[in-house]
């Protein structure tokens, strides 16, 4: 009878001291993710929120979940245009609305990778010319033509996909959460390139463990697992975006030794667009 009250006694205890545990973690999951969401984009977040190196190293695992974020408020901007104005105005101020959200923090990203890719032919030029942040004639054509490419890819989709909103609202958060996916997982395989520390990125390069990769990995593919219960073929357009992201990170490693910061939003540019474009083709022919 002792021992049967001491048990109780000790379980008692061991639940008192696990859920101050529990609480204390999922306090620390919030900061991380609200680490995530205020340096990816320009979301308000609490002022205790920083960019504390800790913490945003950590934060790549929520960079899909904010990619599901910034693809919801671009799907609520054209679901109301589109209503109010038709598809391409629509299309337009959804794209509008995803770069007011992030900052254009992945265009800009692109701009320089056309530039210092186009411009240099050594490692060290390549990175200077990144590092600069007036655009030029590389990362301003660049980058017209992604947007139009990205245009016309949302164009050619949206009169595809069955009449339902639902779908069409899956696609969007897919679209930003797979291509977030393809470009953090560089983190994961290879080196950052630069050597010194003056990066804001390279806190997000130091290290990484199993949390980031399978936090990685369950935000970006669940839309794109949700969309699979209406057409299993759509799991076809993880091929050309991981190709896609295969031959950019080879393409970085060739000529950086690495990756940085901007490689990383140019890969997730380019990985949205293949996205696309390959959900347009599936649809459509499959």
């Amino acid at each position: 009878m002792k021992w049967a009250v001491l048990n109780q006694r000790e379980l008692v205890v061991d639940r008192d001291s696990i859920r101050p545990k529990i609480i204390l973690n999922m306090k620390k999951e919030l900061h991380i993710f609200l680490t995530a969401l205020m340096f990816y984009t320009r979301i308000p977040c609490p002022k205790n929120i920083d960019h504390n190196p800790y913490y945003l190293n950590k934060a790549s695992r929520y960079f899909p979940l904010v990619g599901c974020i910034v693809g919801s408020v671009a799907f609520t901007v054209f679901y109301i245009f589109n209503y109010l104005g038709g598809a391409e105005i629509a299309i337009i101020l959804s794209m509008i609305a995803s770069v007011l959200v992030t900052g254009g923090f992945h265009e800009d990203g692109f701009a320089d990778v056309c530039d210092g890719f186009g411009g240099g032919w050594t490692k060290e030029k390549i990175l200077t010319i990144m590092k600069d942040s007036a655009i030029g004639a590389y990362g301003a054509i660049g980058l017209i033509l992604l947007l139009l490419l990205k245009y016309q890819g949302l164009s050619q989709l949206v009169p595809v996909v069955p009449n339902s909103n639902f779908i069409l609202f899956l696609l969007f958060i897919a679209g930003h959460a797979i291509s977030r996916l393809a470009a953090i997982s560089i983190v994961f395989t290879h080196e950052y390139s630069r050597d010194d520390a003056s990066s804001k990125s390279k806190p997000i390069a130091q290290s990484y463990s199993w949390r980031e990769i399978v936090g990685a990995v369950f935000f970006g593919l669940f839309p794109l697992v949700l969309l699979s219960y209406f057409q299993w073929q759509i799991m076809l357009v993880l091929i050309p975006v991981f190709v896609t992201r295969f031959f950019l990170a080879r393409y970085f490693q060739k000529w950086i030794d690495g990756y940085t910061g901007d490689c990383l939003g140019a890969t997730q540019q380019v990985c949205e667009v293949i996205f696309y474009l390959t959900v347009t083709f599936t649809w459509k022919f499959i």
